[in-house]
């Protein structure tokens, strides 16, 4: 996917015709998640989202393409362009990428972009018993990584010799 990351439920996009940003909404599948362990928020969006009720208030704000003065906007996705083409998903739709870009039928042309895809990096418990120690100690002198690993299994009701 060249270093693009995989669009999810709650990214936020604009409309180049809007004045302001709103959320994507995923309702075609319930399936696959990314960036979420629970898997119950972060829903892969695909270019099975379409139509008017994809996004969360289902408006970028007003429409400078209808006139002037500008009335407000009503969103109608009728494709996606730049999506992840090797994958398809349960629903049959591909996966949209951060560089992908929606067409209004209003605008008739690619003018809504991802500002934002809506993952956040959530460290786990692994993350911190695969860590480099003398690395991070060199990073974050202020941090005693090995007080941290030893807590995260005690926590998880396990002990690690190897500590």
């Amino acid at each position: 996917m060249s270093e693009k990351h995989v669009v999810v439920q709650g990214a936020t996009c604009k409309c180049q015709f809007g004045n302001c940003p709103d959320s994507l909404v995923v309702k075609t599948h319930q399936k696959e998640y990314a960036n979420d362990a629970e898997g119950s928020d972060k829903l892969i969006v695909t270019t099975k989202e379409l139509g008017s009720s994809t996004l969360k208030n289902n408006s970028f704000g007003s429409c400078s393409k209808l006139g002037s003065p500008p009335p407000p906007c009503k969103v109608a996705i009728t494709q996606w362009t730049d999506f992840y083409e090797p994958v398809t998903l349960s629903n049959k739709g591909k996966v949209i990428l951060e560089n992908s870009k929606a067409t209004c039928a209003i605008a008739g042309t690619p003018c809504i972009s991802i500002t934002y895809h809506g993952q956040v990096a959530e460290p786990s418990a692994q993350n911190f018993k695969n860590v480099n120690r003398e690395i991070q100690s060199q990073i974050n002198p202020m941090v005693d990584i090995n007080e941290m690993t030893e807590e995260e299994l005690i926590h998880e009701g396990g002990e690690d010799s190897s500590i």
